[in-house]
Order: structure tokens, then sequence, then C-alpha cells
């Protein structure tokens, strides 16, 4: 079984209980399924589910090189030269990161944040659809800080072939796997 949720902002990705905070137990109801990859609590968007361990792992892996999009707000308005440095790989603390796939884009049609992000008079905000295939702790908010353009907001959209499409926050629909991935693990 393979799950496809669209995981709220402040929700933990985890279904036991945390604190009084959110958890995906209070979005999903079937048992026994659990995250492929995470996504951190101030992050939104597609997190797959699934009750197959070797699936589990087939997303999760970085091996795999399985590629994950993101839309992230950024704060200012990234020169071409950020975007190069975002596609050749950019050095962070643990070492550079592989290139990725990174690009300009018109605000995407999305449901509000609440709360908003914080917003600067001053200052525009920008959206960059950046795909990596790593899975570094907190990657994308480091990969834009490193070039000088912090996250204020962060949405993954699509895990290999699955997406975000029209899928509300908190809302899951199961979907189906591909038949060459039941084969090859």
């Amino acid at each position: 079984m393979l799950l496809l949720l669209n995981k709220p902002f402040q929700v933990l990705c985890q279904f036991s209980a945390s604190d009084n905070r959110q958890t995906l137990a209070d979005f999903v109801d079937i048992k026994a399924v659990y995250p492929a990859g995470r996504l951190d609590r101030d992050s939104e968007g597609l997190l797959l589910l699934t009750d197959d361990g070797a699936l589990q792992h087939r997303i999760s892996h970085p091996r795999h090189k399985l590629y994950k999009t993101y839309w992230a707000q950024v704060e200012g308005k990234p020169e071409p030269v950020a975007l190069t440095r975002l596609q050749k790989g950019v050095r962070l603390k643990d070492g550079k990161t592989a290139p990725a796939r990174a690009r300009l884009i018109p605000e995407p049609s999305i449901w509000p944040r609440n709360p908003p992000i914080r917003q600067r008079a001053n200052i525009p905000t920008t959206w960059i659809e950046l795909s990596i295939c790593e899975g570094r702790n907190r990657q994308i908010r480091r990969m834009t800080a490193a070039i000088g353009h912090p996250t204020l907001r962060l949405i993954r959209s699509q895990i290999g072939p699955w997406s975000l499409d029209d899928l509300a926050p908190g809302q899951w629909q199961e979907a189906k796997i591909p038949a060459d991935w039941r084969t090859i693990r």
C-alpha cells in the first residue's frame, strides 16, 4: 500500500504522540503505514506513507537517486549566478551538495499558510523550484541560505513519479505503485 499525504505546516512527521503537537496520526487513520522519508515540522507538502519496507527503502534511500521537488519561497530575488550555484552544488558545513535542478517559478497556486510567513516591506520574495536526489537534514533551507536567500516557506511538490496535485493540507489518497517498482527493489 502507498499513500500520498499533503503534510500540513507544524505537523510532526511521526505517528506517536508528542507533547500536544499534531502528528501524522491526526490525519491518517490507517494502521501500520510509515513515512518513506521525512519532512521537517516547518515544511509542508507531499509525504509518502507505505506498509512495504522494501518500497519505503527504495523511496527514501539516496542510493536510488529518486528526485524530490520542492517549491521554496525565498527572501529577495536570486540572480542567475545564485541559481547556477544551486545547479552546480553548494558547499555546506557537511560537504558539497550534489547538483540540483533549480529555476525561478511564478508563485504556485497553493493554500494559505497559518500562520503566514513573515513579510518585510522592503524585501520581496521569490519562488524557486528545486529538485534534489539527496536527503540531508534541512538541505533545501541550508542551500538557499548559502546563496544568500533564506527560505521562508517550503513545500515538497513531488517525489519521483508521485505529485501533490490537488491534495489539500491534511488530505491523503491511495496511490498506485508503478509495475516496474514492484519487481526491482
